[in-house]
């Protein structure tokens, strides 16, 4: 399966989040994409849990230290 990428890299820092919660918020039951980062993107994990508990899958694929990329899976509740 090829994922979507999303490279948050170049999006503003106040932009990033909501542009990450609009993509999956698009995706369909089973969809997913990867998050390509500058940095650990563990606050936004512990954000998606507070906002979307139960609806996502987190897999990480690279962890730095100069890019991250994280798969993030929609499920259903």
């Amino acid at each position: 399966m090829e994922l979507k990428t999303l490279d948050i890299r170049p999006v503003s820092p106040r932009e990033k989040h909501p542009t990450i919660f609009t993509t999956f918020d698009t995706l369909k039951d089973g969809e997913a994409f990867q998050l390509i980062n500058d940095h650990d993107p563990k606050p936004l994990y512990y954000q998606f849990n507070a906002e979307r508990p139960n609806q996502f899958k987190w897999e990480t694929v690279e962890e730095g230290p100069e890019v991250w990329r994280v798969n993030i899976f929609k499920i259903s509740e």
